[in-house]
């Protein structure tokens, strides 16, 4: 059974272990990771980057999310990673679930992922499809020459 929870400090070393596990964080965005969650133990949700993480048999993976900047009802959903272990027990779906409910209890009305066209994030693009996003909008070249940036993009409300 998976429990959500807040993150909290005892937490860190082991998101981040997650994320360079997972092969799919470059150090450079494990880095960005560390500042996020640094900010969030620092400040809490005033830091702007709602952080929760998952359990099951210890720390399976978190979910890193918050309202974006200069919009009304709009959040963008900036991290979330399972443990490699524990992939395919549904955890990732369980983080996306429970950050999509929070965001609608806060008046959310629009939620934004943002990825790599790259190969390797085909898994991760057809999670976001078979959980009700789309593709919003992509950037040729974005991240560099042959990485687009995907946007994938979900209502929750009319609002």
């Amino acid at each position: 059974m998976v429990r959500i929870r807040p993150t909290v400090r005892e937490d860190h070393s082991l998101i981040l272990d997650i994320l360079k596990r997972t092969d799919y964080f470059t150090p450079d965005e494990v880095d960005i990771a560390d500042e996020l969650l640094n900010s969030y133990f620092d400040n809490s949700l005033e830091s702007g980057y709602w952080t929760y993480t998952a359990e099951s048999d210890g720390v399976a993976g978190y979910v890193c999310y918050g309202p974006t900047p200069l919009t009304e009802g709009t959040y963008d959903i900036y991290w979330i990673a399972v443990d490699p272990n524990q992939q395919g027990k549904k955890i990732g779906t369980e983080l996306l679930q429970f950050a999509e409910r929070d965001i609608a209890e806060h008046k959310g009305r629009l939620i934004t992922v943002y990825t790599s066209s790259q190969e390797k994030y085909i898994s991760t693009r057809s999670f976001y499809l078979k959980r009700g996003y789309h593709e919003g909008c992509r950037i040729k070249d974005y991240y560099r020459r042959g990485d687009d940036l995907v946007v994938y993009v979900k209502q929750i409300s009319e609002d």
